[in-house]
């Protein structure tokens, strides 16, 4: 089974790179012929592009629910995101409809999908570190991430 492991965030914006620590430390981590990992600022269109040839797609992103602290960790799969295609921009497309789209245009998408939003509270800062509490996260995120895995 090929798996995609994708951490999504903007690296120099404090806890909006939480995805990308986290890609990061696993690339690190993780040294197997049936797993890739990416990290990525793209978003929108873009990740159609990544998602064909793969059976499982893993993604690392921030999340603001605002029901949840800084640094709590939410598992999705991709039938409890929002999708329609009816959108103002092609940059601001959800990953729901991103799928979808995907599908309607044909192309292989991967028959699982698993998200790890790591609740955020600071995405407005430029730094290059995540806030203390998002910080904290990344291992318990690499550890369900590793079960996942297995």
């Amino acid at each position: 089974m090929k798996t995609l492991i994708i951490g999504f965030g903007n690296p120099i914006l404090c806890d909006d790179g939480a995805g990308n620590h986290v890609a990061k430390t696993l690339a690190k981590r993780i040294n197997r012929s049936d797993v890739t990992i990416v990290e990525t600022s793209s978003a929108g269109l873009d990740i159609i592009d990544l998602l064909p040839g793969y059976d499982k797609v893993i993604i690392i992103d921030a999340i603001i629910t605002g029901k949840s602290k800084p640094g709590s960790i939410h598992r999705l799969s991709s039938l409890e995101l929002n999708s329609t295609l009816h959108t103002v921009s092609l940059h601001d497309i959800s990953l729901g409809s991103a799928l979808e789209l995907g599908r309607r245009l044909g192309n292989c998408m991967p028959d699982q999908i698993i998200i790890f939003g790591i609740e955020v509270q600071n995405i407005d800062t430029f730094s290059d570190t995540c806030t203390v509490e998002v910080e904290s996260a990344v291992p318990e995120c690499i550890g369900l991430i590793l079960n996942e895995l297995d």
